[in-house]
């Protein structure tokens, strides 16, 4: 017999994640994290029918707060 636990317990992880980034958004648009997006390391360049937007320094962030919760998920 097959055990599922381990597979159940990711997908309750990953929906409590995903639960959580939801709710960011939802009080984001409220000012919360009004700031995401536009940081100072955020480059946006507009031209006259194009406009580039690369947000490296909240990319940087997130991966940052992604890999500190990878990690303490991992630890045993």
């Amino acid at each position: 017999m097959t055990d599922f636990s381990g597979i159940g317990k990711i997908l309750i992880v990953f929906g409590l994640i995903t639960a959580g980034v939801g709710l960011l958004f939802v009080l984001g648009g409220k000012g919360f994290l009004s700031w995401v997006g536009r940081l100072p390391g955020d480059f946006s360049w507009q031209g006259r029918n194009l406009h580039v937007f690369f947000p490296l320094a909240t990319s940087l962030l997130v991966s940052l707060v992604l890999s500190l919760l990878w990690i303490f998920l991992n630890r045993k």
